[in-house]
């Protein structure tokens, strides 16, 4: 993919740490429009549980690629990453300036380093003695067996999200290299801006801790409940998202209310050290900034300064 002179800003940073209200109040100062990269909020239904922006929230300024899938829908990279494209060039059409948010370091990435996806077609065969080995060994050992033939491949992957996991075995068992190998990078299709926000640890955790007990409080058992009456089934890979799973499990009676909340708390901050693991502090191309009151402020002055 060529390289364009056309700006395209990137809002990264771990879950919680405030993104999502300082992009809007970005693209409200600079006329520009949000492409969610976070590949939680693609599905229609599951609002709560993923923190999707509010209705009052994208009324604020454009979003694109919300609610754009059913929950038995499966987005893989490669379908966001043409839709990702399609919205950017859809946003400069008009003259306004995209904002690419999320957290999702993988879907980011993949966008502003113009990877080229692996196009290896699914093999019914090869996913058939994956699932059945997958039956034998579990999620975890199926991952770890991953993470023995492709380190990196596997630092992306949640061991819970055993279709990516299979999926990445089978290119390699089918191909005999590595799967991140196989993603190869056909350089930024973009000028981009890279623009980090984080927070102290322990104010980010708090953070985490109180965004779930608002969940719960506004309704995320319910959300559940409605998309399993809907007919979608529990062992879709959209509802092993955190939060989902563990609703899921209480329904189930597996688990307490109490074990519920506190292993999404777990698991989110799993997440979040999963996230460092693509946006370092190190990464001289990224700007960070430490969330603050003048953070705003701040930010729209590099981005008119970049401009």
């Amino acid at each position: 993919m060529l390289s364009t002179n056309l700006p395209l800003v990137v809002i990264l940073g771990p879950t919680a740490v405030g993104k999502t209200e300082i992009a809007i109040q970005l693209a409200e100062r600079l006329g520009g429009e949000i492409v969610s990269a976070d590949s939680r909020l693609f599905y229609r239904g599951m609002d709560i549980g993923t923190a999707k922006p509010t209705p009052a929230e994208r009324k604020r300024v454009p979003h694109h690629l919300i609610d754009v899938a059913d929950p038995d829908e499966i987005w893989s990279l490669t379908v966001f990453q043409e839709a990702a494209h399609q919205a950017i060039a859809g946003i400069h059409s008009r003259g306004q300036l995209p904002l690419l948010v999320g957290g999702t370091g993988q879907y980011l990435r993949a966008v502003i380093e113009g990877w080229q996806v692996p196009q290896t077609a699914p093999d019914s065969q090869w996913r058939a003695a994956l699932e059945s080995w997958a039956a034998e060994v579990g999620a975890q050992g199926l991952h770890a067996r991953l993470s023995s033939l492709d380190s990196q491949a596997a630092l992306g992957i949640d061991y819970r999200n055993m279709r990516r996991t299979m999926r990445a075995l089978e290119v390699i068992l089918r191909t005999g290299r590595r799967f991140s190998e196989l993603r190869g990078r056909g350089g930024s299709p973009y000028r981009t801006l890279l623009l980090g926000l984080t927070r102290p640890r322990s104010e980010l955790y708090a953070r985490i801790d109180n965004r779930i007990e608002e969940m719960l409080a506004t309704g995320l058992l319910a959300e559940v409940q409605v998309l399993l009456k809907e007919g979608y089934s529990p062992n879709l890979p959209t509802l092993s998202a955190i939060g989902y799973q563990e609703m899921i499990a209480y329904l189930d009676g597996k688990i307490t209310l109490e074990e519920a909340v506190a292993a999404m708390k777990r698991r989110t901050r799993q997440f979040v050290r999963r996230q460092a693991n693509w946006f370092k502090a190190s990464d001289p191309e990224i700007r960070w900034s430490q969330v603050g009151p003048e953070t705003v402020e701040d930010l729209q002055t590099k981005i008119r300064d970049w401009m």
